[in-house]
């Protein structure tokens, strides 16, 4: 049974292994991919930011990384002013549960 279970997992790796050069559609070898966005019919801030992917993913993603958290915040603080406003108080409530 383990000799079995060896080949098993050996053929199973295999394919693995070989899986993108059986699925090459193009009959050639595999070139590399490049991912790009289209910015040509973007302006402003759209423009800017599809040409910072374009450019360096790298700060992409710092100022992606960086930017959802701030904006999580602002959110949050706006939508507690907002409750606030409107006679939600939700910073001194009584628990349910007792």
């Amino acid at each position: 049974m383990k000799k079995l279970w060896t080949k098993l997992t050996s053929l199973g790796a295999l394919v693995w292994l070989l899986m993108p050069g059986i699925a090459s559609a193009s009959g050639g070898p595999v070139g590399n991919m490049v991912i790009v966005a289209d910015s040509r019919k973007l302006d402003g801030l759209m423009a800017w930011w599809a040409n910072l992917y374009n450019e360096s993913h790298f700060y992409f993603m710092l100022l992606t990384v960086v930017l959802i958290p701030v904006i999580g915040v602002l959110f949050g603080v706006l939508a507690d002013i907002i409750m606030s406003h409107i006679g939600l108080d939700l910073k001194s409530r009584d628990l349910a549960e007792h």
